[in-house]
């Protein structure tokens, strides 16, 4: 269990990965801070892990995929007299479908979610952490990171992002007493199937993994500091993505995201 002062904020925490690491934490005696869009099921989450054995929880209704709202979230936390000891940022989104058929709107809520505001928080808080010369910040990451995938073209762009972005930080901090772990799973039992039409895909329907499992794996790898936290099968594909080229990487991400007929 660790001391009262060591919180753990959390975006995309009502759900999937975000719910099973919130869990987690709770588990582990952590104070907890909450982000996520529905104000109910944020409140109801929160009540769950009180019970669980969170030592406290606050709750902060924001929807991340507009500009400037991580910026935002870090100066309510600020005035909330909040200090995030580890940053998970979980949330995300994308969208299904031919990149030219997909609404622009759409694009521009997946890069502010997935890229701008987790640059935003990570840069805010790390700060902090450092100043402390102590921190831990885990950032979803995704098998999509190393392969170009046809259909989820944005999604898998701000995934590669998210992990190049992560390698980089890991290198610039070390000594430093901050650590960044990327977690990076396959597909994952999660509502992002719904949210992003995904439903019917090969992805969706070939036995994705359970959260509770992905979820434990970036919990072990961000309090052990480790650089990736992969989870099952997914050495196999960042290998192949590695030797073959790009052309055929992407053929044969697009088939994952061919919907069955």
């Amino acid at each position: 269990m660790k001391e009262e002062t060591q919180t753990v904020l959390i975006t995309g925490a009502t759900s999937g990965i975000g719910l099973e690491l919130a869990r987690l934490f709770a588990a582990g005696g952590y104070q907890l801070a909450l982000v996520a869009r529905d104000e109910f099921t944020l409140e109801q989450v929160a009540e769950e892990l009180r019970g669980e054995g969170a030592k406290k929880v606050t709750t902060f209704v924001k929807d991340l995929s507009f500009p400037r709202a991580g910026e935002e979230l870090y100066l309510e936390t600020t005035m909330a007299g909040i200090t995030v000891d580890i940053l998970v940022n979980d949330a995300g989104i994308g969208q299904h479908g031919k990149f030219h058929e997909t609404p622009l709107e759409k694009d521009y809520e997946i890069i502010h979610l997935n890229i701008t505001s987790l640059v935003a928080l990570t840069k805010l808080y790390l700060k902090q952490m450092l100043e402390r010369r102590n921190g831990k910040i885990l950032q979803l990451a995704s098998v999509a990171s190393y392969q170009p995938t046809p259909l989820l073209a944005v999604y898998a762009a701000t995934k590669a992002f998210v992990l190049s972005f992560t390698d980089s930080l890991i290198n610039e901090l070390e000594g430093t007493g901050v650590s960044v772990t990327a977690l990076i799973p396959d597909s994952t039992e999660t509502d992002f199937f719904h949210k992003a039409d995904m439903e019917n895909t090969l992805a969706a329907l070939n036995d994705p993994e359970d959260p509770k499992v992905v979820a434990r794996i970036g919990f072990n790898g961000l309090m052990s500091g480790k650089h990736h936290a992969v989870a099952p099968g997914v050495k196999t594909q960042i290998v192949k993505s590695s030797v073959l080229p790009n052309d055929q990487v992407a053929a044969s991400a697009r088939k994952q995201m061919e919907e069955e007929p």
